[in-house]
């Protein structure tokens, strides 16, 4: 695959943090979490301290604040609106793995310059390749109404308790919760719903059931929605049109929706909440537009 990102650094810690802010650029919804599987302390057992990611505020807690890396513009912030610091302590076997591992992600490294004499740190830019262009992070969608609709709700629930008679108020805050409940149903399933329209607009290549990264993108959405609502449980189903042979179709279906789940459970969602299922395609949408009926259907199980 086509490198997407190209990082040029003046020193090798300099550059290891280019690597960092490239991969950040790439995909700006990451969580700590997610920076340190996709860069696991293995790649830098040199490191000097215990972990190669620390929240900022982390001063001399988890490791020696003088060794990471603490200018604001060094800083990566994360989709979470935190903010991480990288260890310093790169050698040069722990830099040429990064690098290398780099590449899983579509980032290259132009070989570094040496940094400036004098005491002058050195830097990194990053360049985009191949009409490369870094997503646009999702701004956070205001909730102030839904506190309004519940401050309503707990508002009427108060009414009722003190106009109407105790054994009736009973019955009315019931059926309040139940509408709280239920305005919060909506609003994930509604969320899902979108997730999913964009995950279809990702597209998986011709016959084939790796994921995009786009696709790889909006999963990162559903990642942080269903840590939200941990009692939620999906069943991601795959679709095929009517071209080829019907038991590739199916064998592909089921891949594909397995390819979702996959990497929903590498980001850390209980693997018991999901399920994998491919129809091939047995349930065509439109029988005269098979792009309509290559799908993959994000499925709420109640």
């Amino acid at each position: 695959m086509a490198s997407k990102v190209r990082v040029y650094g003046k020193a090798q810690n300099r550059t290891a943090l280019g690597i960092m802010h490239a991969y950040m650029v790439m995909y700006p919804q990451a969580t700590l979490e997610d920076l340190r599987k996709a860069f696991p302390n293995e790649i830098n057992p040199d490191r000097g301290s215990e972990e190669i990611f620390i929240y900022a505020e982390e001063k001399g807690t988890t490791g020696d604040w003088n060794n990471y890396f603490k200018a604001e513009n060094e800083l990566l912030k994360m989709g979470d609106g935190r903010k991480v610091s990288l260890v310093m302590m790169w050698t040069k076997p722990s830099f040429e793995r990064v690098v290398e591992h780099a590449k899983l992600y579509d980032i290259d490294v132009a070989k570094f310059e040496a940094a400036d004499k004098g005491g002058k740190k050195g830097g990194f830019r990053l360049e985009y390749l191949n009409g490369y262009v870094p997503p646009v992070p999702e701004k956070k969608k205001s909730l102030l109404w839904l506190w309004l609709l519940l401050i309503a709700l707990v508002a009427a629930a108060i009414a009722v308790f003190a106009l109407r008679k105790p054994e009736v108020v009973e019955v009315e805050k019931v059926v309040e919760v139940e509408k709280i409940v239920e305005v919060e149903k909506v609003v994930y399933i509604d969320r899902i719903e979108e997730i999913e329209k964009n995950f279809n607009a990702a597209q998986f290549a011709q016959g084939k059931s790796e994921l995009s990264e786009d696709a790889k993108f909006v999963l990162h959405d559903l990642t942080q929605e269903m840590k939200k609502h941990p009692e939620v449980k999906l069943r991601i189903v795959g679709h095929t049109s009517a071209e080829g042979d019907p038991v590739f179709n199916q064998k592909l279906s089921q891949a594909r929706a397995q390819a979702a789940v996959d990497f929903l459970i590498s980001r850390g969602v209980d693997a018991n909440r999901l399920e994998a299922e491919g129809k091939g395609s047995s349930e065509p949408i439109d029988e005269n537009n098979p792009d309509v009926n290559r799908r993959t259907e994000f499925i709420i199980l109640e």
